[in-house]
């Protein structure tokens, strides 16, 4: 398996607005987990986050991935990620991401994505109000107490 043409397809599928071809990176069981619209399973509801969701509140997509590492089972790479916001409190500004994708495989093809990724600065770039941070980072940290991996974290 190329990872590199993988993650290439991957991130050229988000910026062509083309659900479909993204949906096929994906097992048929396969799993999309994105910080702010929540899971997304299956290959219909993947390619509706790409085509419906993604860009209900943003245009212009770019991605890149950086430096992947995969041992055939799971995949990561930082990425940089940006978007030109149709919000109105953003007033067309750009804003970018930086993170890292963690990608679990079965016969080179994704059954889960998660990431984790430096959101602050983009939120700041929207021009959210503090309240806002706060209520999507209160949600984020809810989710990372519920994660099995947290479990000794938080007892």
């Amino acid at each position: 398996m190329d990872v590199t043409a993988m993650l290439k397809q991957f991130c050229e599928a988000v910026e062509k607005r083309d659900g479909k071809r993204f949906a096929t990176l994906f097992a048929e069981d396969g799993v999309y987990h994105d910080l702010f619209y929540g899971a997304f399973q299956g290959r219909t509801r993947i390619a509706e986050m790409i085509d419906d969701w993604f860009h209900r509140t943003a245009r212009d997509f770019r991605w890149d991935m950086h430096d992947p590492v995969s041992d055939g089972h799971r995949l990561y790479a930082y990425y940089t990620f940006s978007y030109v916001s149709t919000l109105p409190e953003a007033q067309g500004r750009r804003v970018g991401f930086e993170g890292v994708a963690m990608m679990t495989l079965r016969d080179g093809l994704i059954t889960e994505y998660r990431e984790v990724a430096n959101v602050g600065p983009a939120f700041v770039a929207l021009g959210f109000a503090p309240e806002r941070v706060s209520k999507i980072l209160a949600k984020e940290g809810a989710e990372l107490q519920k994660a099995p991996r947290m479990k000794r974290h938080i007892a």
